[in-house]
């Protein structure tokens, strides 16, 4: 006769606690960008700060969305981006195409992909592969 443990399974209540918990991460996402704004909009700029897995996911989520059009991914992600991929931060704003670059960024579809990446210090070869400013950055560093 075969025993399971009974501390490695979870009762049904843990398990229904925990998708309520899930499904109920998008809409607390909506309110606080909704009702605190210049909260959602700290925490945004914060690559820091350390964030519930659930939580961070879920405001990815919405910025890949677009779901939060107050943020513009060229002012707190672009930065960032181009340093990992080896340029300067005063290399970047000397840059011929800066405005174009800043678009680019601020149109980008993978802005909630880019922003965990960026949180979690993803390697530049990887970043490589969603940012769609990788070679201009490349060219614009070649060109500095």
């Amino acid at each position: 006769m075969i025993h399971a443990s009974t501390h490695s399974r979870r009762t049904w209540w843990e398990r229904l606690s925990e998708r309520c918990y899930r499904a109920s991460m998008p809409q607390l996402v909506r309110d606080m960008a909704r009702e605190s704004p210049h909260l959602f909009d700290e925490l945004l700029r914060d690559l820091e700060a350390p964030l519930e897995a659930v939580f961070e996911q879920a405001v990815a989520h919405r910025l890949g969305e677009g779901g939060y059009p107050a943020f513009m991914p060229a002012e707190t992600l672009m930065p960032v981006m181009a340093q990992r991929l080896g340029m300067t931060e005063a290399s970047l704003f000397e840059a011929h195409a800066d405005a174009e670059l800043r678009a680019t960024c601020n149109r980008c579809p993978a802005v909630g992909r880019c922003w965990r990446a960026l949180r979690h210090g993803i390697e530049a070869d990887e970043c490589r592969g969603f940012c769609p400013n990788a070679e201009a950055l490349a060219r614009e560093q070649l060109a500095c």
